[in-house]
């Protein structure tokens, strides 16, 4: 079919994205300083609304998700104020007990916030929540627990309505049995619990350093929390908290990020600060199971040294203190490269392994059969141009590119952006070749030809010895 000039003049123009160029071969060193863990920052960004003055959040880093949570709690009545690395937050004069939908429906942690509002105010409605798109994540364990707090809770046209009956309008404690270890309804109950009248047992809770990151935060405004990290937390509710000023703890999936990272390249050697090492004892054990060296230099130091050949191992997604989730696209990314056949088993997520097709079209060798995935090693990996589809997707194709051939190209960086701060900066002072820059991409979502060929990037990656 010919196009006229008048129908090509009436066609939509191309549109700029930005994308990551990505240079493979080339070795890590120096030091790597990580960023405040984000699913820390999110949850006691929604637990300052519990505080009636002024808080001070530390080592909060700079990302999409934090702004978003950000901006749903100034939509509450709140005063968000940045300062560097910190956060000044003010609920003292929150009224609003509902978000608006085009806020929450980006952000799923968004939701956390309505265990807070409803303590605070006795009522909330909050939309259901969205985020990546990597498998459903109900929120029926926070509505079952909320009810047993003392609230009535309605569901309608999507919109979550909690509120508490009587003059006091405050939640009672309760006895909670959670039928599977849910972060995000431990956290959201926890919170809840907090100004309840009495006592709240959660019982089957979840075990991650970020709850127990949050019961530190909320202990140090005064809050009664035991038992956090264990399976039972205990809350004795308390009338209200005060202000503190508290630092967030390093983000583990960051750090375990950069440690695949420096397995995955030829002749690296890099150390990262700081970390809590005992976050990362399922992530170093793997790694080590396939070969690279990996050391605690210091209570806070991490050192990763490659070393080949890199060997197949099984992994398995669990609840911490298992091996977690947020970490498996990127295991899967380094065993494309490691000698025998791995097998991969999600058991957290029903939808987390869309990045296996990009990971295939860089030339990896990976099957899939339901939540298993099946990964033989292969020699080498080849550039190519390649999608994220979830966050920690992102991190798995840069991963991916540093080791290589050639040049690979990772569009749907609005996924990076929502969890990695400064991600390409951090690689280039450690020697990697990476650069984000724009291209054009046509109406229907592809992107030019000339925009995949002519990166600026276009080089021979260094001889490997």
């Amino acid at each position: 079919m010919v196009i006229t000039h008048s129908q090509y003049q009436d066609m939509p123009p191309a549109v700029q994205e930005s994308v990551l160029n990505v240079v493979g071969g080339y070795p890590l060193s120096g030091q790597v300083r990580v960023s405040g863990a984000k699913n820390s920052a999110l949850v006691l960004m929604a637990a300052s609304l519990l505080c009636p003055q002024e808080l001070c959040l530390r080592n909060v880093p700079n990302l999409a998700d934090v702004e978003r949570m950000a901006e749903i709690i100034r939509s509450l009545g709140a005063s968000v104020v940045k300062a560097d690395d910190s956060l000044l937050l003010n609920a003292s004069n929150i009224g609003q007990s509902s978000a608006p939908y085009d806020l929450v429906s980006q952000l799923r942690a968004s939701f956390f916030a309505i265990g807070p509002i409803v303590a605070r105010l006795g009522e909330a409605k909050m939309p259901l929540p969205g985020g990546c798109a990597i498998g459903a994540r109900p929120v029926d364990l926070h509505v079952r627990g909320l009810r047993a707090l003392g609230a009535d809770v309605q569901i309608d046209h999507g919109i979550v309505h909690a509120y508490v009956r009587g003059q006091q309008k405050r939640l009672t404690g309760a006895r909670i049995y959670l039928d599977c270890p849910s972060v995000g309804a431990t956290e959201t109950l926890m919170m809840a619990a907090t100004l309840a009248e009495g006592e709240t047992i959660i019982e089957n809770a979840a075990q991650e350093p970020e709850v127990v990151d949050l019961a530190n935060f909320c202990c140090s405004m005064g809050a009664k929390i035991r038992g956090a990290g264990t399976k039972t937390i205990v809350i004795s509710g308390v009338r209200e908290l005060h202000a503190t000023d508290y630092g967030i703890v390093p983000d583990r999936i960051e750090a375990g990020t950069f440690l695949v990272a420096g397995a995955i390249t030829h002749s690296s050697d890099f150390t990262l600060t700081p970390v809590v090492p005992a976050h990362l004892t399922a992530v170093m054990t793997k790694l080590r199971s396939v070969g690279a060296e990996v050391s605690i230099e210091a209570p806070n130091t991490m050192r990763v040294v490659s070393s080949r050949p890199l060997t197949a191992v099984d992994i398995e997604t669990l609840p911490f203190p298992g091996f977690p989730t947020d970490m498996q696209a990127q295991f899967m990314a380094l065993l494309t490269l490691s000698e025998g056949n791995s097998v991969i088993t999600e058991t957290v997520f029903e939808n987390r392994l869309r990045h296996v097709a990009e990971l295939n079209r860089m030339g990896a060798d990976i099957r899939v059969k339901g939540n298993i995935a099946v990964v033989r090693g292969v020699p080498f990996l080849s550039g190519a141009p390649v999608l994220a589809t979830d966050l920690r997707a992102s991190a798995a194709l840069v991963i991916a590119g540093l080791a290589a051939q050639g040049t690979t190209q990772i569009r749907g960086l609005h996924h990076l952006d929502r969890g990695y701060e400064k991600l390409e900066d951090k690689l280039r002072n450690l020697g990697a070749c990476i650069e984000r820059a724009n291209i054009d991409v046509e109406p229907d979502g592809i992107a030019s030809s000339a925009s995949l060929t002519n990166s600026p990037l276009d080089q021979p990656a260094p001889l490997k010895p």
